[in-house]
């Protein structure tokens, strides 16, 4: 039905929400798939559809920490611009790993990532430049806005690595698809058969949707398409 992730994330986008696609996985044993329901779209028209590239964050006391052990506690931001970089088409940052205290996402990293041709950012925490980040129009999901920097509070300390967002791993090229409804993460080797059964449900509730308006009983529709 699709043979690239372009016409991938276009069917989805086009075609199917995070519900539904939630709703298949939960018939897979796929049980915690949603991130927690505080990471919203800054617009809530906003739609994102892509492949995970997990940043793990930490907090930090001061930009550059000159007794620190590492290179990382003596570089601002930590691998924050290297990660950013290193984004690619389709791909959606996912950053975690710290205490909600800055913004994880502002202007300047959206106009990067939109000559990247990133999907978009999904952060367990805060994004800021939000005037700017709606102008831009890349699809970012966040706490909110919030003001307050990254630079002297936190670092990237590694990328494309594995991370948990309240119970939920997301591993590198997962797919992330997102709507006003919440975040849904769709693992890798579960992809093709619950977008499969996903479009398959879809179709079967817009049927639903009909044979309801046209006065059928939710108790008959259910005995009779198995779907509600």
């Amino acid at each position: 039905m699709w043979k690239s992730d372009d016409e991938l994330f276009k069917l989805m986008r086009q075609r199917l929400f995070p519900a539904v696609v939630g709703d298949i996985l939960d018939t897979l044993g796929y049980l915690r798939q949603f991130l927690h329901p505080q990471i919203r779209p800054v617009a809530s028209n906003m739609v994102i559809a892509g492949r995970a590239m997990p940043v793990l964050e930490t907090l930090c006391f001061s930009a550059v920490e000159e007794q620190g052990k590492l290179p990382l506690s003596r570089q601002p931001f930590g691998l924050l611009f290297e990660a950013l970089d290193d984004l690619r088409p389709n791909e959606v940052y996912v950053a975690t790993g710290c205490a909600p205290q800055f913004a994880l996402w502002g202007g300047l990293m959206t106009t990067r990532a939109l000559h990247l041709k990133a999907a978009g950012a999904v952060l367990d925490g805060y994004s800021r430049d939000t005037s700017e980040v709606l102008e831009l129009g890349l699809p970012v999901f966040s706490y909110g806005g919030y003001a307050q920097d990254q630079g002297p509070r936190g670092k990237v300390v590694d990328y494309r690595v594995g991370v948990e967002i309240n119970g939920v791993r997301v591993n590198p090229g997962d797919i992330v698809f997102g709507d006003r409804d919440g975040v849904l993460v769709i693992p890798r080797e579960a992809e093709e058969e619950a977008i499969r059964k996903a479009l398959e449900k879809a179709g079967t509730e817009n049927t639903v949707r009909t044979a309801i308006q046209n006065g059928m009983s939710t108790v008959e529709a259910f005995h009779t398409f198995g779907v509600m």
